[in-house]
């Protein structure tokens, strides 16, 4: 990716103000008359970063710009965001990265588990030998500014304790943990790299415990 886009530099105003615009107009003229731009400050970008990141974290996907509003009663076409994922090698979560007209957000965790996978996560997230770490990473992490996202029930699942000490991840049927980075000085400068290596480092821990006691989903025949 870096061979092809040139070595990652950093974002630049322009990518945040390219989604200022779109924000206001979400229309086809608008994305083809600023289609360069998206490719030189958003696109580009993105892809070096991914590239640079890979060494460390493996090969990145990026999400494809364009909305599927077949089934939603919203026919703005475009995002209004730029993502894009790295996989965990233990095959449940993802580290990810977005950029906006606000900055840029760093994440990491799994936002659809299957049935067995979300079965093995409250199996594992009950049991103090392995819940109790897991809970600890989460911990570490909310008190540096990360938030957890992620659909949540509205009780305990049936059969566990409603007074679990871990009773509020055990609502989770999906998680992630998310820190919104915003767009400080170092957005528009090569040391934006260093931050993305920091965060997802910081998340890795979580990623690993879902990994070791969730892994990935069985094939279905």
């Amino acid at each position: 990716m870096t061979e092809a886009f040139g070595g990652f530099r950093g974002f630049s105003d322009e990518t945040l103000t390219f989604y200022d615009g779109l924000e206001a107009d979400n229309s086809k003229a608008y994305w083809q008359d600023r289609r360069e731009v998206f490719e030189r400050a958003v696109r580009g970008p993105m892809a070096a970063l991914l590239g640079a990141l890979e060494p460390e974290f493996g090969p990145g996907r990026m999400f494809r710009p364009y909305r599927d509003i077949r089934f939603s009663k919203d026919k703005t076409p475009y995002k209004t965001e730029q993502g894009a994922v790295v996989a965990h090698p233990g095959g449940a979560a993802s580290w990810y990265v977005r950029v906006d007209g606000s900055g840029l957000l760093l994440g990491g965790g799994v936002m659809q588990l299957a049935a067995g996978q979300l079965a093995r996560y409250r199996a594992a997230l009950d049991a103090d030998r392995t819940g109790k770490s897991f809970a600890a990473a989460v911990k570490r992490l909310l008190g540096k500014g990360w938030t957890t996202m992620g659909d949540t029930l509205v009780r305990v699942p049936r059969g566990l304790d409603p007074d679990h000490p871990r009773a509020e991840l055990l609502k989770h049927k999906s998680l992630a943990l998310v820190l919104d980075l915003g767009d400080p000085e170092w957005f528009t400068t090569p040391a934006c790299l260093d931050e993305v290596v920091r965060g997802w480092r910081a998340v890795s821990p979580v990623l690993d415990w879902l990994g070791e006691h969730v892994g990935p989903a069985q094939p279905t025949s």
